[in-house]
């Protein structure tokens, strides 16, 4: 027996390395959505199961294009109960050297975080998942469900080239399900202190609008008033003083009751007058969060911007990208009928540079909350699992719309006024990736011995 124990750390051992192993490889792979390819990631990924052990007819590889492929990988239950599916996307958004402080695709391990582009999303979730699987391999785990593992593509811009509307549209048999986890559910940490960890049912969805300004232009030695660069300005500035009002649905009413309960700080009670539709304490949290102000309404933000053909010409052409994020009742007739009373100028034309997409919500599983919150409560007592609607777009959405229902949930704590994701020095924190692997690894094996 005592034999049996001095070998249990290092079998923990060597399952965490395998989890940093894999991140870092991942990491270190440029998968930008619009430069890079995912398919050296899934490659790597099939290496890695293969050498564990996984046959080949259990490992799937395809997708749209030769360069945007994705990976499926079964690992057989009793049948007892219909598959889990275990969702990541591969691919990243797009990170400039001269923007970061370091090379955002060489994966740094400094002052007790991991940098890199992916590491928050979504390369943390995808080396986890396919860590987890090769050691239930190895421990010889027979689960009463298959364990599904679904490493996709280009999450990050949808498109023609989206790995899981492709795998619904191509091989929905490799990937059908009786649900899903993927990402959107992270933990808070604020202070230092873990809050909550978030369990994700809904999500925003996305569009993008242009605003465009054309003019016959002129030389610049004869300004006049009307000035394509100015008429574009001017419905900006409008723009970003103009606020959606707030909203509360059944997911975001529990999740900022839920909050009132475990915030410490000067807002607590302001939380709880929001869960019960106060619009002054609204506006106060709004004010305190961008979080919270994103929860509560539909935002629309400026992001790219174009103008001018020449330094000594008066602009014919000023354009920009406006890009909003619905909350998932309400229409897109009524935002841009909003943000065309907000621009106010008959000179800027809005047009929808991208369709909408929104995807229905997922209904909270009892088996789903247990399981979170039992394995929540033993790494993180007193920490609650609290429904979130994320402000953000995730692949959830095709797998709601096609009848698996979706849930985010990661353990990967966050300090919600420190979020990195698509930004300068991605980063996440060495303790609470293998905390995430853990968690990840409890709540699965529970889910998938269930019949």
């Amino acid at each position: 027996m005592r034999f049996l124990l001095l070998l249990l750390p290092v079998s923990v051992f060597a399952q965490t390395q395998l989890a940093h192993d894999i991140f870092k490889e991942f990491v270190e792979i440029k998968s930008g959505y619009t430069t890079g390819a995912t398919t050296p990631v899934v490659e790597a990924a099939a290496r890695r199961l293969r050498a564990a052990g996984f046959p080949d007819s259990d490992i799937f590889l395809g997708g749209a294009i030769p360069t945007k492929s994705n990976l499926v990988v079964r690992l057989h239950g009793t049948g007892g109960a219909r598959p889990i599916l275990l969702l990541a996307h591969t691919d990243v958004v797009e990170a400039l050297r001269a923007d970061w402080s370091m090379d955002p695709f060489t994966f740094t391990e400094k002052d007790g975080y991991y940098y890199g582009r992916g590491t928050g999303d979504d390369k943390a979730q995808a080396a986890i998942w396919l860590a987890n699987l090769i050691r239930y391999k190895q421990e010889g785990f027979r689960p009463a469900r298959d364990i599904i593992v679904a490493l996709t593509a280009d999450e990050e811009g949808g498109g023609p080239y989206n790995g899981v509307e492709w795998l619904l549209k191509n091989h929905k048999d490799l990937i059908d399900a009786d649900f899903a986890l993927n990402e959107g559910g992270y933990g808070e940490l604020a202070g230092g202190r873990r809050i909550s960890n978030d369990i994700q049912l809904t999500e925003k969805y996305m569009v993008n609008y242009r605003l465009e300004v054309r003019n016959k232009g002129g030389h610049s030695s004869l300004p006049t008033p009307d000035n394509a660069i100015y008429h574009l300005a001017g419905a900006l500035d409008r723009l970003g003083k103009f606020a959606f009002p707030p909203k509360l649905n059944d997911v975001t009413r529990a999740f900022f009751a839920a909050i009132a309960k475990v915030e410490t700080g000067p807002r607590k009670a302001d939380l709880a007058q929001v869960a019960q539709g106060d619009a002054a304490a609204m506006a106060r949290v709004s004010a305190a969060s961008a979080m919270w102000n994103a929860t509560l309404r539909t935002t629309c933000v400026a992001t790219q911007v174009e103008a001018g053909h020449a330094r000594n010409a008066l602009p014919q052409l000023a354009a920009a990208n406006v890009n909003c994020r619905i909350l998932p009742d309400e229409s897109v007739e009524s935002v841009t009928a909003a943000l065309k009373k907000v621009i106010a100028d008959d000179q800027v034309i809005l047009t929808l540079a991208t369709e909408p997409d929104p995807g229905p919500s997922s209904a909270m599983r009892p088996d789903i909350l247990s399981a979170a919150t039992r394995v929540t409560d033993t790494m993180w007592p007193s920490v609650p699992v609290v429904p979130v609607m994320v402000t953000y777009a995730t692949d959830g959405r095709f797998l709601r719309k096609q009848g698996i229902p979706t849930y985010g949930l990661q353990g990967l704590f966050q300090d919600r006024d420190d979020i990195r994701w698509h930004g300068r020095d991605e980063r996440v924190s060495v303790e609470s990736f293998k905390d995430a692997e853990k968690f990840l690894y409890d709540v699965v094996k529970l889910l998938a011995t269930k019949n």
